[in-house]
């Protein structure tokens, strides 16, 4: 078993509500926020100024700092194993 931890290096999120998520090995994710987040957390979310303006990398994971200060306890973060394991994407950026 690799020790390896993956860890996001940065996000891309669309009007779509998908995030392109791009990790420290060069792996890249798409996240559909709409989808994969249960109902109550992505409640929280589905302003598009929220979900566009607030979505963030933070502590090698893609969070929403839906508070603002950018404090991990108001945070919505995804774990970074689950992102992970998510199908591998092709860039979407030109």
């Amino acid at each position: 078993m690799s020790d390896y931890i993956p860890s996001v290096i940065q996000v891309i999120p669309y009007e779509d509500y998908t995030v392109d998520v791009y990790f420290d090995d060069g792996k890249i994710v798409c996240y559909n926020a709409k989808t994969d987040m249960s109902p109550k957390l992505f409640e929280r979310i589905c302003s598009k100024d929220i979900f566009l303006d607030r979505c963030t990398v933070l502590n090698g994971t893609l969070a929403w700092d839906v508070a603002g200060g950018r404090n991990e306890i108001a945070c919505i973060d995804i774990d970074p194993l689950i992102l992970y394991e998510l199908k591998r994407s092709k860039e979407r950026i030109a």
